[in-house]
């Protein structure tokens, strides 16, 4: 194995040289500011069997049912050249032309390094062709799917500006629509190892700098009104790609002032704006702050995190009611709306967590990222068609509605097609010397600067125990630091290295440090009990959710028909919003028990990993023997989450 995972990683770095220097170049300034650890590249990371690789494996289905040449159709149409096919429905025919194809460019990126899979690559070597034959045949460096964009950008140049929230120069969030396709060029680059990209990419960020210069910098803030994603963060990346900090002084340009000066002062204004345009947002000033060392940049990144995490965030680690975040105080309209936490909302909160974490370390950090992604990343996906989850209802007795890859073109198809092809990207990290496991995931990592080739045994989270093997090793000694979770009890987790137990003296919310000359065969193993617990939507709330360690468990009340979108539906953009039956407040399970400890109530099923049954803790008695079980689990259902007490 460890051979045949080198040879395939050769060929792989044999063709992305450039991406690969950039990176090491880049991980060096990095750790010259301190960096604390250094992410693995995806390419160097397997998924092996268990819940992730059955969701990976799906994902990769979905990606390979999508028609290239429908998802070009748009850039090909805007560069004055006839399409083979027409375009998508949906949000690909309506205005957001071309957004879902920027997403494609990322998906095919992560899921080619992730898995290594051929007809993945010639998706993404098809789409690199056409889109440098539009950008061609423009001629300006322009390129963009969105319906006369060529046009708006010249009277944006003009100094021709209107905006609100989701328009500019009526047009549907163009400047958001442009980061998803420069970001996806980042990602073929930067992940994927395509030089084309890279001159794609700055050829298109040559082109809105020109325009950008027309301007000042009132113009650039009113643009800045409509949503525009994460443009910040990418042309701070293409400051790092291109070795020009014209792109970071652009970086600083596109980044809205209003949201940011009081970041800075540590005042808390959220409450009501749209969550993912200022997730999004933040995830630049991060970029920002490690690539100039922008100390207020750093501090507004960090001061939204802790705010948003602490205050607004439900148990599956998402937030947002109706895309907007709700106030720190009051969550009724989370468990009353259907529309609950956004997926994207999670995409963009974990890509602000790993690069904090990686910058500052800090257990908080990746115990929010394993809870996001452990809950609400991977139950947003169905489970055999692929089909991907806008809004997570955390209303009790609620469904969710799932998109159909012919008719659904959501922004939440274009992250969830990313999220899966990325389970790896942060199960390890490494400082110069030494590793980390930061998560229990089945997988396998390979880090070339020791020759190491090392397995992740586990069936975690459906069991407790995790076992690190050493297939191969270069000689020498180093620490390998794994993760004591939080939910694990002090005292209870034990550790074998070899088969001979050894003592625990770390506490919980550390990394135990293993230090030794590692020899090939080295076997460490873990075993986590992860404890029952509840936990409250918010401090004064009188709903209450059930978790085991980092699980959160929920009960299916209703059997449903998969409910799915439709391209063109009645509902608003295409039917993403689980408009069914609503029920009533007196027809929800209710918890009747007012002992503190309402997990002596669950009462495992034998056979069944983390399933349990309840007697004699929820009212009426219809609901008196539900089984509860992990969330991810639960597909085409009612659910409960979150339960009122009486």
């Amino acid at each position: 194995m460890f051979i045949e995972m080198k040879k395939n990683i050769h060929s792989t770095l044999c063709l992305s040289k450039i991406a690969l220097l950039f990176f090491f170049s880049l991980s060096f300034i990095l750790y010259a500011m301190g960096q604390t650890m250094h992410p693995f590249p995806l390419k160097h990371v397997r998924i092996l069997p268990g819940p992730f690789n059955v969701a990976q494996q799906t994902d990769l289905k979905y990606i390979l049912s999508l028609d290239p040449d429908r998802l070009l159709a748009p850039y090909l149409k805007e560069a004055g050249l006839s399409p083979t096919k027409d375009n998508y429905p949906n949000w690909e025919n309506t205005g957001l032309d071309g957004h879902i194809g920027g997403h494609y460019l990322s998906a095919l990126s992560n899921m080619h390094a992730a898995t290594g899979d051929t007809g993945i690559n010639k998706r993404l070597n098809k789409m690199l062709a056409e889109l440098k034959r539009c950008q061609d045949k423009i001629g300006t460096g322009y390129i963009g799917g969105m319906p006369g964009g060529i046009s708006m950008w010249n009277d944006i140049a003009s100094g021709k500006i209107s905006s609100d929230t989701f328009a500019l120069n009526e047009k549907w969030v163009p400047l958001y629509n442009l980061h998803k396709l420069m970001a996806g060029l980042r990602d073929a680059f930067l992940i994927a190892g395509k030089p084309q990209a890279k001159l794609i990419l700055i050829r298109l960020a040559d082109f809105i700098d020109s325009v950008s210069a027309k301007l000042d910098d009132a113009q650039i803030q009113k643009m800045l009104f409509s949503e525009h994603g994460s443009l910040n963060e990418v042309f701070a990346d293409v400051a790092s790609i291109s070795g020009n900090n014209k792109y970071l002084q652009l970086a600083r340009r596109y980044t809205q002032q209003s949201m940011l000066n009081p970041l800075v002062a540590g005042e808390d204004k959220l409450t009501g704006l749209h969550a993912n345009m200022q997730i999004a947002e933040v995830v630049g000033y991060e970029k920002i702050a490690q690539l100039s060392n922008d100390a207020a940049y750093g501090k507004a990144a960090r001061f939204f995190w802790q705010t948003v995490v602490a205050n607004r965030t439900t148990v599956i680690g998402g937030n947002s009611v109706n895309e907007h975040f709700n106030a720190p105080n009051d969550f009724a309209t989370m468990v009353s709306s259907v529309a609950g936490p956004e997926t994207c909302n999670t995409y963009n909160m974990l890509k602000l967590t790993k690069s904090i974490f990686l910058k500052d370390g800090g257990m908080k950090y990746i115990e929010y990222y394993e809870r996001a992604l452990y809950n609400h990343i991977l139950s947003s996906q169905h489970p055999v068609n692929g089909g991907f989850v806008y809004y997570t209802p955390m209303r009790p007795r609620h469904y969710r509605v799932y998109s159909q890859s012919q008719d659904c073109m959501w922004c939440c198809v274009g992250t969830g097609m990313e999220n899966h092809g990325k389970y790896g990207e942060l199960i390890y990290s490494h400082t110069k010397d030494d590793l980390y496991v930061n998560l229990f995931m089945s997988s396998r990592l390979y880090w070339p600067g020791r020759e190491l080739l090392l397995a992740q045994d586990t069936y975690f989270p459906e069991g407790d125990v995790s076992t690190l093997s050493i297939q191969n090793v270069a000689a020498g000694s180093f620490s390998i630091f794994i993760r004591y979770p939080s939910w694990v009890e002090a005292g209870k987790l034990e550790m074998k290295i070899n088969g001979k137990q050894v003592p625990v003296t770390e506490q919980p919310g550390t990394y135990i440090k293993i230090t030794r000359k590692w020899i090939k065969d080295d076997q460490v193993e873990i075993k986590l009990p992860m404890k029952l617990r509840t936990e409250k939507l918010n401090p004064n709330s009188n709903y209450v959710a059930f978790l085991q360690g980092p699980i959160v468990l929920a009960a299916k009340t209703d059997s449903l028909n998969a409910e799915y979108c439709k391209g063109n539906g009645k509902d608003q953009f295409g039917g993403y919003r689980a408009n069914g039956k609503m029920y009533a407040a007196n027809e929800w399970p209710t918890l009747i028990s007012k002992d503190a400890d309402l997990t002596k109530y669950l009462k495992p099923v034998a056979g069944k990993p983390q399933t349990y049954t309840t007697t004699n803790l929820f009212a009426p008695a219809a609901f008196s023997n539900l089984q509860v079980v992990p969330f991810y689990k639960i597909h085409d259902a009612r659910y409960m989450i979150y339960w009122p007490k009486k």
